[in-house]
């Protein structure tokens, strides 16, 4: 089980408010440089943007953090439109991962 503690979600948040935003950009790139229809992108980018803020209001509940893994999946998979999405989609993971991680190293030496 996750303990969450408050550096955690600062940490945790911080990932998926900048996720959000570039999430939301994925839209306008999709129609402009790849040439996908509008309703699919609205539903990828704005969709996964909505997700992000809705995680990170919750990142107080430890399933938030499995649903945070789970948006960095879709983040990932969202390269199918939009080919660099499986780079960005993969640094987000990468700092969430780490956000996690350092945030139980950090906060476990304090209190110790």
């Amino acid at each position: 089980m996750i303990t969450v503690t408050p550096g955690m979600r600062r940490l945790c948040a911080s990932v998926l408010g900048m996720e959000a935003i570039v999430a939301g950009l994925l839209t306008p790139v999709a129609i402009n440089t790849q040439d996908v229809a509008p309703a699919p992108a609205v539903a990828v980018g704005v969709g996964l943007a909505v997700l992000c803020v809705i995680v990170t209001g919750l990142l107080k509940h430890p399933f938030a953090y499995v649903a945070g893994s789970i948006v960095q999946v879709l983040a990932i998979v969202s390269g199918l439109l939009v080919p660099m999405m499986f780079f960005l989609g993969s640094i987000f993971a990468a700092l969430w991962i780490t956000a996690i991680f350092v945030a139980h190293r950090v906060e476990g030496v304090t209190s110790r």
